[in-house]
């Protein structure tokens, strides 16, 4: 991935509560096919992929149900905010991915949109099962003793 210090490498969107709901196994870097005015929309910031997923239908991979705001100077050549989008990725991560999902019973879940050190966006994709209610509460506790540890170490140092 980028550095930090890189011009061009910055975060559109991004999906805060996939690792709190599901146990992420591996993720992927793939291209997204956009309009011109989302494109556009996209460098203004205004992006939510929280609640959207990606499927494996008839051998192409698709973003489902992600946000993107209206351009308002493109008024002629919009686009539909809540449109299918393709996921760009080779035949064998596609190959992968509809195994994972059709066979093992995964999801996968965006979790973040960003543009890439060329100025393309790029979307990272989570392989990911998801966590039943006991599996939550435990994250919770490892991380609020975490915090705790972390807390103590600080008086004591």
């Amino acid at each position: 991935m980028a550095q930090k210090s890189d011009p061009n490498y910055r975060i559109i969107a991004e999906n805060r509560r996939a690792r709190f709901d599901f146990a992420i196994e591996s993720d992927l870097e793939c291209g997204i096919m956009l309009m011109g005015s989302e494109v556009k929309s996209l460098r203004s910031g205004q992006a939510q992929i929280a609640e959207s997923y990606a499927a494996v239908e008839d051998g192409e991979l698709w973003l489902v149900n992600s946000y993107i705001a209206p351009y308002k100077q493109a008024k002629t050549f919009g686009h539909e905010e809540r449109r299918r989008r393709k996921l760009l990725a080779s035949k064998r991560e596609l190959a992968r991915l509809w195994a994972a999902t059709a066979k093992d019973g995964m999801t996968l879940v965006p979790l973040v949109m960003y543009f890439n050190h060329r100025g393309l966006v790029k979307l990272k994709i989570g392989i990911a099962k998801g966590k039943k209610l006991a599996d939550k509460r435990a994250t919770e506790a490892k991380r609020d003793w975490d915090k705790q540890k972390r807390r103590l170490l600080k008086e004591m140092g």
